[in-house]
């Protein structure tokens, strides 16, 4: 028998949720059987699967002991604790991501991600203990490409990441973004709607004019800042927020990213000795339209990186 006893991070999550967290090894299946069978109770009485934790809850397991992994996650520690900072408090934190960084393990298995250097970073802060956790961990709420920069936000408790998470599902957050163009939009600033499929063999997606069973709307907004010769200096506010969506984009109305080498012109490029795409996310709007919670200080809050290594290189 193991015994879990609920802290904040764990509270208002269904009974369910909180076990395949905890207790990964533990098949689904037999999961739902032993809270059928009074195997899994909260504070000794019998649970339901659609139970709500509460802070101070004892969650008892009588299952056998081969499911529990007591091994502490320490692989993060390899990662430096090193992180460009744009703001931090005591829920989240902004970091500037630069090119060339994975945000979490890829198919090389890297440890030295974006996530593995938060956690390393809020463990010598005293601010991550994971032998005192249950079920959380801290963890990013976006994701960008490894060769594109930008915010990314992280959350560093439960209630924060369920805050934000449900935030930018209903987008009430605004992210805006640099990129340079090898071709000048047709207009100064415009919104533009097209379609996109992709294609998750050999991870590029399709964009077209026409809408069908298999693709999805996209919608962007561009602003021209800077022009130079043939290169256009744009921010890019993104209202959908689809996989590769600026670089196909922008490639579909003849304005490909420079140094974009899955949707770009390869020979310009290489004139520019540029080998990853002009693009940055480089500005974040809290705007929130609903209640917000323990994160209601930062609605209406902006934040942006000052240091854009493009922005004032080839324009």
């Amino acid at each position: 028998m193991k015994e879990f006893i609920i802290n904040s991070n764990d509270a208002n999550q269904r009974l369910d949720k909180f076990i395949q967290k905890s207790v990964p090894r533990l098949p689904q299946s037999m999961m739902y059987k032993a809270i059928r069978n009074k195997r899994i109770k909260i504070n000794g009485k019998r649970a339901e699967i659609s139970t709500r934790l509460q802070i101070g809850d004892v969650v008892q397991m009588y299952i056998n002991d081969e499911f529990f992994d007591t091994t502490v996650e320490t692989e993060f520690m390899s990662a430096p604790a090193v992180l460009d900072i744009v703001y931090e408090d005591e829920n989240i934190i902004l970091i500037d991501k630069k090119n060339g960084l994975v945000v979490h393990e890829d198919n090389d298995n890297t440890v030295d991600t974006l996530i593995n250097r938060l956690k390393h970073y809020l463990y010598d802060k005293g601010e991550y203990k994971p032998d005192e956790e249950n079920s959380f961990a801290p963890s990013l709420c976006n994701r960008l490409d490894r060769n594109t920069g930008g915010i990314v936000i992280a959350a560093k408790n439960a209630e924060s990441l369920r805050i934000l998470n449900q935030k930018i599902k209903d987008r009430e957050l605004e992210k805006y973004y640099l990129c340079i163009t090898v071709g000048i939009p047709p207009k100064k600033k415009d919104t533009i709607t097209a379609y996109l499929e992709k294609n998750s063999d050999d991870n590029t997606v399709k964009v077209t004019d026409r809408k069908t069973d298999k693709n999805k709307t996209i919608i962007t907004t561009y602003k021209v800042l800077k022009t130079k010769e043939n290169l256009a200096l744009l921010e890019i506010k993104l209202d959908t927020g689809r996989t590769h969506q600026i670089r196909a984009h922008m490639a579909h109305i003849g304005c490909p990213l420079l140094g974009d080498g899955k949707y770009g012109i390869n020979k310009i490029n290489k004139e520019y000795k540029i080998k990853t795409q002009a693009l940055y996310s480089y500005k974040l709007k809290f705007t929130f339209e609903t209640d917000s919670g323990c994160l209601e200080y930062l609605n209406g809050k902006e934040f942006t990186v000052n240091d854009v290594w493009f922005e004032n290189k080839f324009i």
